[in-house]
């Protein structure tokens, strides 16, 4: 998924030339990669969705567009929200890619992210 400057990929996908700042979006560190191999610009736990909701959510496609509306609230709290100013200023900023370990980033919470930032 690509929308103007605000990219979402897969963390475990080797880092592209023109990915930018790459940030990992995701609240739990990613199994079995190395902060080295990730290429990361920076971490930003604060704008994952809490563990309730990622829980609940369980990454079932029937449940994206209620997990999506339920994260966009959660985004509107105000730790979450300075994280996704800080994440808006990135993409103002020039090329932001958004990193998520999920197997299908177009069903994410980077996905949500994306569709905002971008």
């Amino acid at each position: 998924m690509s929308t103007n400057n605000v990219r979402v990929r897969r963390v475990y996908d080797a880092p592209a030339r023109g990915d930018g700042n790459r940030v990992l979006v995701d609240r739990i560190w990613p199994r079995g990669l190395t902060k080295a191999q990730a290429g990361l610009s920076e971490w930003c736990k604060p704008v994952a969705p809490s563990t309730a909701l990622r829980t609940w959510y369980g990454h079932d496609p029937e449940r994206f567009e209620e997990f999506a509306r339920r994260y966009r609230e959660e985004l509107t709290e105000p730790d979450r929200a300075e994280a996704l100013a800080h994440l808006r200023e990135l993409a103002a900023n020039g090329t932001l890619t958004l990193l998520t370990a999920t197997r299908d980033p177009d069903i994410s919470a980077a996905a949500v992210l994306g569709a905002l930032l971008g």
